[in-house]
């Protein structure tokens, strides 16, 4: 499956062409993007459509001139278990036309977009599915999740005692401009310490402090505050809105958390006493701080916090390449492991050994030794992360145990100290 694919091929399927869209089309790819994703009331996006656009990454299905399907990926970085980085083919803008459904359009896009993936040398893709019964067919399985908090600050009564402090730090407000010059260096820090993190782009930056507008996605300003410690550098970053809301005379408002990162437990703990203390906030919701985040144990009532009402699964991912994938992250416990992997579009397909140092380094390899486990390809994306427990899977009949006791050894090696997370959509 490590063949090269042409990104300037055409393909015919069911009498619709399957193509790269070319610059000068973007425009047309755009509304048909609108039309998949019942936005047909949504002005033109196609400029800011134009700052995505990269030769072959943009793919669209034409009926007599007509784009009636969308596809679009780009490279990323992605964090995996013990801090280092894989490249991943990150999977957006995935829309067919009602009209069209049912012709294997998407299953075209699909197979030549990971294909050519493989080729430069992705390790693993990723996509946030809208729908969930979709993608398990081309391979991705659910890794990461989205899980945040609702707290009410009354019965909160705050951080307890004892929380650790940043002696000598200080939080301060910054605008949009310096937002972007802070911001990026400081995620770029962040990131290598969370597996399933993601690294933003500058389009992303320039997308979230206002100074590119996406029409349909109205841009309201966040507050953003940044923590520096004692030396002056900064360690952590909150954005929040507000909404104005009061009972009669009296202030009822909901502070919403929309970006939150920090380099180490203090400053996270500094970032929360500061959002608890704003005022007229009766309510604090934090959308999506990861699935282990500590926050409610912060509060010295932990009730007060309540999961927020979207957690559900988030980000989705499939392994390409499964040495380099699972050469990259690292390990919970020594061992082996042998998994047998079906993967119908072959990229995963094959019996697969890893074997783990007292270290955590881990090596994989093809071997001929007999199976462990047998597990399909959308399986082994769930696991990849450490997202999902080996036990919880066969339990569920996702995976089969082919050796007694051997879906609780592998989940030793397989296990991570921090949950993968990711905060970002794409």
């Amino acid at each position: 499956m490590g063949n090269s694919f042409d990104g300037d091929a055409v393909e015919t399927v069911n009498g619709i062409q399957i193509r790269a869209v070319a610059e000068d089309e973007v425009a047309a790819w755009d509304r048909a993007l609108a039309l998949g994703f019942l936005r047909s009331h949504v002005e033109s996006a196609a400029e800011y459509r134009r700052l995505q656009w990269e030769p072959g990454r943009m793919l669209g299905a034409f009926d007599e001139g007509r784009c009636i399907a969308t596809f679009r990926s780009f490279d990323v970085e992605l964090t995996v278990p013990g801090g280092a980085t894989v490249q991943a083919d990150a999977v957006t803008g995935v829309t067919v036309s009602a009209t069209h459904r049912r012709r294997g359009l998407l299953s075209a896009m699909m197979r030549r977009d990971l294909t050519a993936a493989r080729a430069r040398g992705s390790a693993v893709a990723v996509l946030i599915a809208a729908e969930y019964n979709i993608y398990g067919r081309y391979g991705f399985g659910p890794a990461t999740r989205g899980h945040g908090w609702d707290v009410d600050l009354q019965r909160s009564r705050g951080l307890r005692d004892g929380v650790p402090t940043v002696p000598g730090g200080r939080i301060d407000f910054v605008t949009m401009e310096e937002a972007r010059k802070i911001g990026p260096e400081l995620h770029d820090r962040w990131r290598l310490t969370q597996p399933g993190a993601l690294a933003r782009d500058d389009v992303w930056w320039k997308r979230n402090t206002g100074e590119v507008n996406v029409p349909g996605f109205e841009f309201k300003e966040p507050f953003v505050a940044v923590h520096r410690d004692a030396q002056g550098a900064a360690t952590g970053l909150v954005a929040y809105r507000v909404d104005d809301t009061w009972d009669g005379s009296y202030p009822n408002c909901t502070l919403t958390v929309v970006d939150f990162f920090a380099l180490d437990r203090a400053t996270a703990a500094e970032l929360w006493r500061f959002v608890f203390s704003v005022d007229w906030v009766r309510k604090v919701v934090a959308e999506n701080i990861g699935p282990d985040d500590p926050l409610p144990l912060l509060l010295q009532d932990p009730r007060a916090a309540t999961p927020y009402e979207d957690n559900a699964d988030f980000t989705w991912l499939r392994v390409l390449d499964v040495e380099a994938a699972f050469n990259a992250r690292t390990y919970g416990a020594p061992g082996r492991v042998v998994l047998d992997v079906e993967d119908r579009l072959g990229f995963a397909a094959g019996r697969w050994a890893i074997e783990v140092a007292a270290d955590g380094t881990g090596r994989c390899t093809p071997t001929e030794d007999a199976a462990d486990l047998a597990l399909g390809a959308s399986e082994l994306g769930t696991l990849y992360l450490g997202g999902e427990t080996l036990p919880r899977l066969a339990a569920a009949g996702l995976v089969t145990e082919l050796r007694p006791g051997a879906a609780a050894a592998a989940d030793l090696l397989l296990r991570t100290p921090l949950l993968a997370w990711n905060p970002d959509n794409f």
